[in-house]
């Protein structure tokens, strides 16, 4: 059903909870990982920086990047699940849209993410990654609420 399914990582506990379940799922389904870590440059900070620094910054991200994406592969492989890795630049101001960029270029046929669950004026300030993708991105998408979330929403 699922043979290849995203799971885009970014160190929260939200995006790990999306892994967890994004694991089992892969384990039942004898499906593929492909795991995702975007690098958001922030591409205005970039001009404000000095290109000694700039090159300094970028290089601390995808190291970062390279060591959460090490540990998820390894982390599924110890359940038995296959998996492929991705470091990916963002491509433009909106992580989201590289995510779904990336789900289809991966080839993928779902895309699993954690989300915080945000309701109201904290929603439309902070945006949500999670919701632009279950927007624009034309795979299923399953969405993973963080246990924090849910124990807010139901008191």
């Amino acid at each position: 059903m699922y043979a290849k399914i995203l799971v885009p990582l970014d160190g929260s506990p939200t995006a790990f909870r999306g892994f967890e379940e994004a694991v089992a799922l892969a384990r039942a389904l004898g499906s593929k990982l492909v795991l995702m870590h975007v690098i958001d440059t922030f591409p205005v900070a970039v001009e404000m920086v000095p290109t000694t620094t700039w090159q300094e910054i970028s290089d601390g991200l995808r190291q970062q990047g390279e060591t959460l994406l090490a540990k998820g592969k390894e982390t599924a492989g110890n359940h038995g699940v296959a998996v492929e890795t991705r470091l990916v630049e963002a491509r433009t101001e909106r992580v989201a849209d590289t995510i779904v960029q990336e789900a289809r270029d991966a080839g993928c046929d779902l895309v699993v993410m954690g989300t915080h669950g945000r309701r109201g004026f904290n929603r439309v300030l902070m945006g949500s990654d999670a919701e632009i993708v279950l927007r624009y991105c034309p795979l299923p998408v399953l969405l993973v609420r963080h246990p924090e979330a849910q124990r807010a929403h139901h008191g």
